[in-house]
């Protein structure tokens, strides 16, 4: 932001793109290929030339003529990217914006577009110029004496939306759409100062409103304070007898609650806290000691029953009658093996003896 005492020239210096005047492309390509800048704003050389059109012309602030743009299926800008076909009928407003651009303004013919008396289109304007075209550093210093500013003006195509200057500009440094376009982005550091610098505003008009209140309240309060003292006088003797009984036989049967002692809620908190976890770690060990319990019977069973199992063969094996009938057994299946060889060798012999 400026600074206060600084002595600015002149000349006033662009900010961002200089060839698109950081319009939207096809709002931009609308502006440059409709017959009525071309045509007729091309004859208009000078400042005062263009801010009759400007009165004479303009009705509202959008981009669009009322109707001309087709939007369904779509959302936000999508449309720009589409080419000319998607946009529609571009106003004489934005038309006459992008001339005054062309012809370089300086600053004291900003100045007088933003203070003339004549329309507030022409101010509308001045203004939407500042918020395309000026540096966001410099945005606070050019509008904020405006921000009060009474004078009505109908924003929308077609008519039906009597907005003062104040709000135009507040809707020109707060948001970035402005029916169907998008102003350039402030940063965000520039930003968080306007709107602090905003919230002090209201802050002060606030108390201002309310320093001019009081002073404006004091004479009733007077007149009031007598009258209020007559009625009350006089409503006293007829509800003496009506009055209820007095306040404290009232809250004499009412419980009274203890005063609440944060201490002794810490307190409490703590030790709930610690038979909490006592009665998780007896259950940890709990569990614990029954799956010692648990792996302590299995080993015990499968030694027992390896156990049980040597003996029995170690008894088996010692016993008479078992190893006669391992012998038995033995010699069987050796006589099993032998015969099928005998067999074959017989066989054999018979067939030789035939031959």
């Amino acid at each position: 932001m400026a600074e206060e005492g600084q002595k600015l020239g002149n000349r006033l210096h662009s900010w961002g793109n200089e060839a698109t005047m950081n319009l939207n492309s096809m709002v931009l390509t609308n502006i440059q290929s409709s017959p009525y800048f071309k045509v007729t704003l091309f004859n208009l050389k000078t400042y005062h030339e263009v801010v009759d059109e400007i009165y004479y012309k303009v009705r509202h602030l959008e981009p669009w003529e009322k109707g001309s743009r087709k939007t369904q299926g779509q959302t936000g800008m999508c449309g720009g990217v589409r080419g000319v076909g998607a946009g529609g009928i571009v106003s004489s407003a934005y038309c006459l914006l992008y001339k005054l651009y062309t012809l370089k303004l300086t600053r004291k013919q900003l100045q007088g577009l933003i203070n003339h008396a004549d329309s507030p289109y022409i101010r509308g304007l001045g203004f939407m110029y500042i918020r395309y075209c000026q540096p966001p550093k410099d945005l606070w210093d050019w509008f904020e004496p405006y921000l009060d500013d009474e004078e009505e003006i109908d924003v929308k195509a077609g008519g039906g939306c009597n907005i003062t200057i104040g709000e135009v500009i507040r809707q020109f440094i707060m948001k970035l759409e402005w029916y169907g376009t998008l102003f350039p982005r402030i940063p965000v550091p520039i930003q968080k100062m306007i709107d602090q610098s905003m919230k002090e505003r209201q802050w002060s008009n606030s108390q201002d409103q309310g320093q001019g209140q009081e002073y404006m309240d004091d004479g009733a309060n007077a007149n009031a304070f007598n009258e209020s003292d007559q009625s009350r006088s006089r409503s006293s003797r007829h509800s003496s007898r009506e009055r209820d009984p007095p306040r404290n036989d009232r809250n004499s049967f009412r419980k009274k609650t203890p005063p609440f002692d944060i201490a002794k809620a810490i307190d409490d908190e703590k030790s709930r806290q610690r038979n909490d976890q006592r009665s998780r770690s007896k259950s940890r060990d709990h569990k614990r000691r029954s799956r010692s319990r648990e792996r302590r019977s299995r080993s015990r069973d499968r030694h027992q029953r390896s156990h049980d199992r040597n003996r029995h063969s170690r008894h088996r094996d010692k016993h008479p009658r078992h190893k006669q009938r391992s012998r038995s057994r033995d010699r069987k299946r050796s006589r099993s093996l032998d015969k099928p060889m005998s067999h074959h060798r017989s066989g054999s012999r018979e067939r030789n003896r035939h031959r």
